[in-house]
């Protein structure tokens, strides 16, 4: 392989020391605060600390094993309070709700602290639901998504009396109604619909949701729905049905038709890591547009719509920090204050879902460096080969997915130390049995890095425990929550659930780390026989 061969932002030409090396560093949490954790800092002595505390220290202290994802409870709770206050400045305390997009990361510890900062919950599965419930919060302040529910999941919802079931597909309301028939005490069951806007922002094409040709929601064009809908007789009636009529149109119509649904609202979600606010823009008009359309169509005026989620975040100092959460509440209420002008309607309620935004920042993923070695990867002019340095953590795709799946870019930085070694190219990967197992693909660590050292990865928050799998028959990490306990910080309830303590800080497992045997046993209990006389080490 040539100089020439080499693509033109791949660093691997870069030799150490080299000054270009610089732009691929991690940034120090001062420099990108959006990128850490808000409690994270580097000591003079050169270690990363959370909340004062030394993070091999708290590690040693917590019996913890490497990987591990690390979260700041505080800065969590502080972000979530800033996106209720944001859309009740800008909306009004009535008219605005804010719902955690629980499938970036949920347990029963941040389920807590979002319902105590007046956050909704958004789930996706029964096993999300379940876990929204058992934390306490008020059914009313829970949603549920899914394209495919089944009527087993419709049927606990509706017996949890949830707030809001968001309906994804037209066989999802005779599904959701022959639930009912077996309900005859449910109380009426609030409903949204998903729409699909048309409206194609985000990153990844596995993570833009609102184009036309992807699994989500109901189209606004009008199209065939045979055996989708009731009968022929039955679309007689103020609701008629017409093959005429958009997926959308008859969804609302078979809706307002029975008096055990109650339509509450239009939902969007036009995508993820979406750094330009000109799609949600776009999305508004084509909701407020669409519930014109249903105003003069059946007389019904829906009372709520729903943006979504997908505000993009900064994995890598190339990309600037994403919109603030009172920039997006400001622009929102604007665009839909003027698609309601332009179509002479009032102001809904307004919901929003944001997931990563929220989350990703509040966490960073500890890997311990195991090996290293250099690869050569091409020739320079001069006949000199060029060489990439390959870092191998005790981690990789079973925590941290994305890499592999959405070609995702993140960084890493020395945690333990400071190193005045000159910067060499580096790829860090995993463990795991495959070629695409990486965790940064490219930064810049010093040359000096050695086994044992730990690297810390920022912004690993959202879709990194919540994907991660037990592949290879890796165990999966554990969450480690830490709170700062100050004098000042008396509002306990905003903090959610944590014990009194006389110290300025604490440490509790959300999520404990896997034990080898237990999840071998639990997995295959045939194992359990074997695991008597042959002890897995941990």
């Amino acid at each position: 392989m040539s100089q020439d061969s080499l693509a033109p932002e791949d660093p691997a030409w870069l030799a150490p020391g080299d000054p270009g090396l610089q732009a691929l560093a991690a940034p120090e949490p001062s420099e990108r605060p959006d990128m850490w954790p808000a409690g994270l800092n580097r000591a003079a002595s050169g270690e990363l600390r959370l909340h004062g505390q030394n993070l091999v220290a708290l590690l040693a202290q917590q019996h913890g094993r490497t990987p591990v994802f690390i979260m700041d409870m505080d800065d969590f709770r502080k972000r979530a309070r800033a996106w209720r206050e944001a859309f009740t400045k800008a909306f009004g305390k009535d008219n605005a709700q804010v719902y955690y997009a629980g499938k970036a990361f949920l347990c029963l510890g941040l389920a807590r602290v979002a319902a105590a900062q007046g956050l909704g919950l958004d789930t996706a599965s029964s096993g999300e639901l379940t876990l929204a419930l058992a934390s306490g919060i008020d059914p009313l302040r829970v949603g549920l998504h899914g394209n495919g529910k089944s009527a087993a999941l419709l049927h606990q919802a509706v017996s949890a009396g949830i707030g809001r079931i968001i309906i994804d597909s037209l066989a999802e309301i005779p599904r959701l109604q022959r639930v009912l028939d077996a309900l005859p005490q449910a109380a009426t069951v609030p409903v949204m619909i998903r729409l699909t806007t048309g409206v194609h922002a985000g990153g990844h094409e596995y993570i833009a949701t609102a184009h036309e040709d992807q699994k989500f929601g109901l189209s606004l064009d009008p199209g065939t729905h045979a055996g989708l809908c009731p009968d022929d007789s039955d679309w007689d009636g103020h609701y008629a049905v017409s093959p005429a009529d958009s997926p959308a149109l008859a969804a609302v119509k078979l809706i307002l038709a029975d008096d055990r649904l109650e339509l509450v609202g239009l939902h969007s979600h036009i995508g993820s890591q979406i750094s330009a606010f000109a799609g949600f823009a776009a999305a508004a008009q084509k909701i407020i547009e669409f519930r014109g359309a249903v105003a003069r169509e059946t007389g019904y005026l829906v009372p709520e719509i729903d943006l979504g989620g997908g505000y993009g975040v900064a994995y890598t100092a190339a990309t600037p920090p994403g919109m603030a959460p009172h920039e997006i509440a400001e622009k929102l209420y604007r665009a839909v204050q003027d698609a309601c002008e332009q179509h002479d309607q009032p102001l809904p309620a307004v919901s929003v879902e944001p997931g990563r935004s929220l989350v990703a920042p509040t966490t960073i993923t500890l890997y311990r460096v195991l090996n290293i070695k250099d690869q050569p990867v091409g020739t320079r002019l001069d006949g000199s080969v060029v060489y990439r340095r390959y870092v191998a953590v005790d981690g990789g795709m079973s925590d941290n997915i994305r890499p592999a799946l959405y070609d995702a870019h993140y960084t890493a930085t020395l945690a333990n130390r400071l190193s005045a070694a000159p910067l060499v190219a580096t790829r860090v990967v995993g463990t795991h049995c495959e070629s695409g197992d990486i965790v940064v693909r490219n930064v810049a660590l010093p040359a000096d890095l050695a086994e044992g050292d730990l690297l810390a990865v920022p912004m690993t928050g959202a879709y990194g425990w919540s994907m991660s799998s037990n592949y290879n028959w890796f165990t999966r990490p554990g969450v480690l929550g830490v709170w700062q306990v100050s004098g000042d910080d008396t509002d306990s309830a905003s903090r959610g659930a944590i014990p009194e303590t006389k110290e300025t800080w604490r440490a509790d497992w959300l999520i404990s780390g896997e034990n080898a045997e237990e999840m071998l046993a639990h997995h295959d209990p045939a194992f359990r026989k074997y695991l008597w006389t042959h002890p897995v080490i941990p």
